[in-house]
């Protein structure tokens, strides 16, 4: 059997390449034929391993030689102080290294989107801020609330009422009044608000248009005019193309809210006024009521003052009483001395009886005698009398209270004890600080970079999903 015939006979079958064999081969010499056909055949060299047998590798000895025959030297290649050689397997293609990468479609057009979508717009936005937007100046004022601390007379005489005082809330009601339709629609009736904020007709953004409505006017409002509210102080920024156009709005924004403070000061002090004369005309009443009760229950007893009445029938019954002792003990002398028959016995016996009577009427009358009927009438009077006579007090009291509420609430109301204090007047701009140029095109820069970064991310993405 032939050297190739051999060689097909323990290899695999031929076409079919081993693993770690190269896919080309290279150029045979001149007179050697392929495995498994006819022809002249030459000895292989030592070292060459069978094309249709996978390599066995073989562990090396120091000092053995290589395979393939060959004795390692010093000096030789792959052996330290000789030349390199490449590490590859016997017959594999060798890789070329890569060149410089070259820019393809898609950079561009993510390069393009970048100009289109961020600098184009910046450059615009750019020139846009400096070349066309008006400068704006800016007038500040501000303001707060004060309220007179004074005693009222009703604190003073214990009266019942109290006036009402002013709180925190009315710088609270100022600060939504400033940004009301109805604070705008009074400036714009007498400063033309749309006519002084579109001056410069070549500026869409900032300007407004003089045709715009009420309602584009107070949101335009609220971009010109900024509030800031910290404890109880309002200070208040207006923008305007002119410096007098941002100071007379100003002025005229200060001198509508003092004018709100003094109507909300008249409401309270008309309410405070209101409340006491409703008290004084009760008062009134009450006590011509108890005045009245008084005189009537004098008419019908006939009795100017019962207490003066029953001080004199006690003085009479007092005196009565000493007249009944004086006749007992003068009746005593005469029954010792006189005869019994005597008529001035008779005659002092009749006195004594006639003091007793009227006693008795006059105890009766007071309402000592308990035997009832009309005695008990005069100390009945006594009681309602001093009844009424307490109210009668009473409503004079009430009376004197509800006066000097009214008379304090007439002398708050021409004073003036809410009012609207401005610590800082409209101040006259002379170099314009909107717009912001700068920190504008920064922003607007910013959101066009971020915007494009999540557009270029996502489409990334989407097409890596694909």
């Amino acid at each position: 059997m032939t050297q190739p015939a051999k060689d097909k006979a323990a290899g695999p079958a031929q076409g079919q390449p081993q693993e770690g064999q190269a896919a080309a081969q290279p150029p045979k010499p001149a007179g050697q034929t392929a495995p498994g056909q006819t022809g002249p055949t030459q000895p292989r060299p030592a070292g060459v391993a069978n094309p249709g047998a996978p390599a066995q590798p073989r562990p090396h000895q120091p000092g053995q030689p290589q395979p393939g025959g060959a004795i390692p030297r010093p000096g030789g290649p792959n052996q330290p102080g000789g030349p390199q050689q490449p590490k590859h397997p016997p017959g594999a293609q060798q890789r070329q290294p890569a060149g410089a990468a070259q820019p393809k479609r898609r950079h561009w057009l993510l390069l393009a989107s970048f100009i289109a979508c961020v600098i184009l717009p910046a450059i615009v936005t750019a020139l846009y801020l400096w070349l066309v937007a008006a400068d704006q100046y800016a007038s500040r004022v501000g303001f707060t609330v004060r309220q007179e601390e004074a005693a009222s007379a009703t604190d003073l005489l214990g009266g019942l009422s109290n006036l009402s005082n002013s709180s925190s809330s009315d710088t609270d009601i100022l600060y939504e009044f400033i940004q009301s339709q109805k604070l705008v629609s009074e400036i714009d009736e007498e400063l033309d608000l749309r006519t002084i904020w579109s001056r410069p007709e070549w500026d869409p953004v900032f300007a407004i248009d003089p045709e715009a409505s009420i309602e584009t006017l107070v949101d335009y409002w609220e971009n010109m005019v900024k509030i800031s509210y910290s404890a109880g102080l309002i200070e208040v920024e207006v923008r305007a193309f002119r410096p007098e156009d941002a100071t007379a709005i100003a002025q005229l924004l200060l001198d509508k809210s003092s004018d709100v403070i003094n109507e909300l000061s008249a409401v309270a002090r008309e309410d405070s006024i209101s409340y006491a004369r409703e008290e004084l005309g009760e008062a009134v009443d009450r006590l011509k009521e108890a005045r009245e009760t008084v005189t009537r229950f004098r008419n019908e007893n006939q009795l100017v003052d019962p207490q003066l009445d029953l001080q004199s029938q006690a003085g009479l019954l007092g005196n009565l009483q000493a007249q009944e002792a004086e006749q007992i003990i003068e009746l005593d002398l005469l029954r010792d001395t006189a005869q019994s028959n005597d008529p001035r016995v008779a005659q002092a016996e009749r006195r004594l009886e006639v003091i007793r009577t009227r006693i008795a009427a006059e105890r009766q009358k007071l309402g000592f005698d308990s035997g009832g009927g009309v005695g008990t009438a005069f100390a009945d009077l006594v009681g309602e009398y001093e009844r009424l006579v307490v109210d009668r007090e009473f409503a004079e009291q009430s009376y004197v209270s509800a006066l000097a509420a009214y008379d304090s609430a007439r002398g708050d109301a021409k004073r003036q004890n809410r009012y609207l204090a401005a610590y800082m007047q409209p101040t006259v701009a002379q170099t314009p600080q909107y717009p912001q140029r700068g920190v504008l095109l920064l922003v607007v820069t910013v959101f066009l970079f971020l915007a494009w970064s999540t557009v270029t991310l996502v489409a990334y993405s989407v097409k890596d999903r694909r």
